[in-house]
């Protein structure tokens, strides 16, 4: 196929409903952009959270906007075990199953029953350039990265804005060795 691709690692964050984010922050919070993301429309913020475990761990995590309609919190698999969660991996948006943990901002706390997970490998494309790869949402994928490893079980996620890239976490791009930036990837199949 011999599409090249953007390769992107993403670090902890958390997505907040915009009820949450007044809550940990408070209604009339000024909400500084750090940078914008490379998905048209999405953006990081300067602030963060801390991120409460059962186990009386924290760790702090960037808000990204937009708010969504639940809140949703990444992580990879070495921040869930710092924490004490077992976090299933999942697509995001998809909540059904997932652990809980509390949150603490400058004005308030927020407990989350759900909607911590490992944000599932996938590749964001929009509908157009889809259709000319042959490819279809939820279609599983192969890439190869810097001419040396074939990442496989990578989901399609289409989107009208979406632009071509692959997100990993930084667990899986640690353990392939993938520490230079920026990385470029090839669509295998």
């Amino acid at each position: 196929m011999n599409k090249k691709i953007l390769v992107e690692v993403s670090a902890r964050h958390l997505h907040l409903s915009a009820a949450d984010a007044a809550e940990l922050f408070g209604a009339d919070h000024d909400w500084q952009i750090l940078k914008t993301l490379s998905q048209p429309g999405e953006v990081a913020y300067q602030d963060k959270v801390s991120l409460l475990g059962p186990n009386g761990q924290s760790l702090t995590a960037r808000v990204l906007g937009p708010w969504r309609q639940a809140t949703q919190v990444e992580l990879a698999a070495s921040d869930a075990a710092a924490l004490g969660l077992t976090a299933p991996v999942k697509l995001s948006g998809d909540h059904a199953g997932s652990a809980g943990l509390t949150l603490q901002g400058p004005t308030g706390t927020v407990t989350l029953t759900q909607g911590v997970i490992l944000a599932k490998r996938h590749l964001h494309i929009s509908p157009s350039e889809a259709g000319e790869l042959g490819l279809r949402q939820g279609q599983l994928v192969r890439v190869k990265i810097d001419n040396r490893h074939i990442i496989d079980e990578i989901v399609v996620r289409l989107g009208e804005r979406y632009r071509l890239a692959l997100h990993l976490d930084t667990d899986e791009a640690k353990a392939a060795g993938l520490e230079r930036r920026p990385l470029e990837g090839e669509l295998l199949n």
